[in-house]
Protein backbone atom coordinates (compact mmCIF):
# COMPACT_ATOMS: atom_id res chain seq x y z
CA UNK A 1 0.00 0.00 0.00
CA UNK A 2 2.87 2.53 0.88
CA UNK A 3 5.25 1.68 -2.26
CA UNK A 4 1.67 2.87 -4.40
CA UNK A 5 0.94 6.05 -2.48
CA UNK A 6 4.80 6.72 -3.34
CA UNK A 7 4.70 5.66 -6.60
CA UNK A 8 1.26 8.25 -7.31
CA UNK A 9 3.21 10.87 -5.52
CA UNK A 10 6.40 10.46 -7.70
CA UNK A 11 3.76 10.45 -10.85
CA UNK A 12 2.32 13.46 -9.56
CA UNK A 13 5.28 15.33 -9.53
CA UNK A 14 6.86 14.27 -12.76
CA UNK A 15 3.03 15.07 -14.29
CA UNK A 16 4.00 18.90 -12.42
CA UNK A 17 7.17 19.21 -13.59
CA UNK A 18 6.53 18.20 -17.32
CA UNK A 19 3.51 20.98 -17.26
CA UNK A 20 5.94 23.39 -16.15
CA UNK A 21 8.67 22.80 -18.64
CA UNK A 22 6.11 22.60 -21.64
CA UNK A 23 4.48 26.13 -19.80
CA UNK A 24 8.03 27.58 -19.84
CA UNK A 25 8.73 26.97 -23.91
CA UNK A 26 5.42 28.04 -24.67
CA UNK A 27 6.14 31.21 -22.92
CA UNK A 28 9.65 31.62 -24.64
CA UNK A 29 7.92 31.48 -28.15
CA UNK A 30 5.58 34.60 -27.19
CA UNK A 31 8.46 36.41 -25.57
CA UNK A 32 9.48 39.36 -28.36
CA UNK A 33 12.75 39.71 -29.20
CA UNK A 34 14.39 42.58 -28.52
CA UNK A 35 16.53 44.34 -31.05
CA UNK A 36 18.53 47.58 -30.88
CA UNK A 37 17.83 48.75 -33.97
CA UNK A 38 15.49 48.06 -36.90
CA UNK A 39 18.10 49.32 -39.16
CA UNK A 40 19.66 45.41 -40.59
CA UNK A 41 22.92 46.80 -41.51
CA UNK A 42 23.91 47.19 -37.60
CA UNK A 43 25.35 44.47 -35.35
CA UNK A 44 25.73 45.49 -31.64
CA UNK A 45 28.99 44.14 -29.68
CA UNK A 46 28.94 43.08 -26.61
CA UNK A 47 30.90 45.89 -24.49
CA UNK A 48 34.29 44.93 -24.01
CA UNK A 49 36.60 45.89 -20.64
CA UNK A 50 40.18 47.08 -20.02
CA UNK A 51 42.13 47.76 -16.80
CA UNK A 52 43.23 51.05 -15.92
CA UNK A 53 47.18 50.59 -14.99
CA UNK A 54 48.52 53.36 -12.32
CA UNK A 55 52.28 52.66 -12.63
CA UNK A 56 52.65 48.87 -11.63
CA UNK A 57 48.63 48.31 -9.97
CA UNK A 58 45.46 47.85 -11.75
CA UNK A 59 44.03 51.41 -10.45
CA UNK A 60 40.31 51.02 -12.69
CA UNK A 61 37.71 50.05 -15.29
CA UNK A 62 37.75 50.96 -19.30
CA UNK A 63 34.28 50.05 -20.49
CA UNK A 64 33.70 50.21 -24.79
CA UNK A 65 30.49 49.05 -26.79
CA UNK A 66 30.50 49.75 -30.24
CA UNK A 67 28.20 48.74 -32.73
CA UNK A 68 29.02 48.38 -36.70
CA UNK A 69 27.11 49.78 -39.31
CA UNK A 70 27.28 47.68 -42.30
CA UNK A 71 25.43 48.66 -45.56
CA UNK A 72 27.07 45.73 -47.56
CA UNK A 73 25.48 42.62 -47.08
CA UNK A 74 28.30 40.30 -48.30
CA UNK A 75 30.35 42.74 -46.18
CA UNK A 76 28.26 42.19 -43.57
CA UNK A 77 28.24 38.23 -43.87
CA UNK A 78 32.05 38.32 -43.68
CA UNK A 79 32.16 40.24 -40.36
CA UNK A 80 29.71 38.00 -38.86
CA UNK A 81 32.27 35.05 -39.87
CA UNK A 82 35.04 36.77 -39.07
CA UNK A 83 33.73 38.55 -35.64
CA UNK A 84 35.71 36.23 -33.28
CA UNK A 85 38.98 37.61 -34.60
CA UNK A 86 37.84 40.59 -34.69
CA UNK A 87 36.51 41.08 -31.73
CA UNK A 88 40.14 39.40 -30.10
CA UNK A 89 41.53 42.20 -32.48
CA UNK A 90 39.07 45.28 -30.92
CA UNK A 91 39.97 43.40 -27.19
CA UNK A 92 43.79 43.86 -27.58
CA UNK A 93 43.55 47.39 -28.87
CA UNK A 94 41.76 48.75 -26.04
CA UNK A 95 43.90 46.65 -23.60
CA UNK A 96 46.70 48.29 -25.48
CA UNK A 97 44.89 51.75 -25.19
CA UNK A 98 43.95 51.66 -21.91
CA UNK A 99 47.72 51.10 -20.49
CA UNK A 100 49.04 53.72 -22.48
CA UNK A 101 46.96 56.85 -22.92
CA UNK A 102 44.15 56.63 -20.12
CA UNK A 103 45.01 58.22 -16.92
CA UNK A 104 42.93 58.10 -13.52
CA UNK A 105 43.08 62.32 -14.46
CA UNK A 106 41.80 62.43 -17.52
CA UNK A 107 38.74 61.34 -19.13
CA UNK A 108 39.32 58.88 -22.38
CA UNK A 109 40.04 60.70 -25.98
CA UNK A 110 36.65 58.64 -27.44
CA UNK A 111 37.80 59.92 -30.55
CA UNK A 112 40.87 58.13 -30.44
CA UNK A 113 39.23 55.10 -29.39
CA UNK A 114 36.96 55.70 -32.26
CA UNK A 115 39.37 56.32 -34.79
CA UNK A 116 42.03 53.25 -32.85
CA UNK A 117 39.23 51.10 -33.58
CA UNK A 118 37.81 51.73 -37.15
CA UNK A 119 41.79 51.55 -38.32
CA UNK A 120 41.27 48.12 -36.58
CA UNK A 121 38.13 47.52 -38.10
CA UNK A 122 39.51 48.24 -42.12
CA UNK A 123 42.55 46.50 -41.25
CA UNK A 124 41.27 42.89 -40.13
CA UNK A 125 38.74 42.90 -43.02
CA UNK A 126 41.11 44.59 -45.65
CA UNK A 127 39.17 46.50 -46.84
CA UNK A 128 37.06 49.73 -45.94
CA UNK A 129 32.70 49.86 -45.29
CA UNK A 130 32.26 48.59 -41.99
CA UNK A 131 31.68 51.92 -39.86
CA UNK A 132 32.83 51.73 -36.23
CA UNK A 133 30.26 53.82 -33.42
CA UNK A 134 30.81 53.98 -30.65
CA UNK A 135 28.07 53.29 -27.91
CA UNK A 136 29.59 54.06 -24.99
CA UNK A 137 32.58 54.63 -23.35
CA UNK A 138 32.81 54.73 -19.10
CA UNK A 139 35.93 54.66 -17.15
CA UNK A 140 35.74 53.34 -13.44
CA UNK A 141 38.42 54.21 -10.82
CA UNK A 142 38.84 51.80 -8.43
CA UNK A 143 40.96 53.60 -5.46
Amino acid sequence: MRSSAVALSLLLALGVICASGARAADDDKQMPVHKVTQSESYIMLAPMYATIMDGDRPAGMLLVAIGLDIPDPKLRAIVERAMPVLRDDYVRSIIAFAWTHVHLTEQPDVVEIANRLQRVTDRALHQSGAHVLLAEVASRVTN
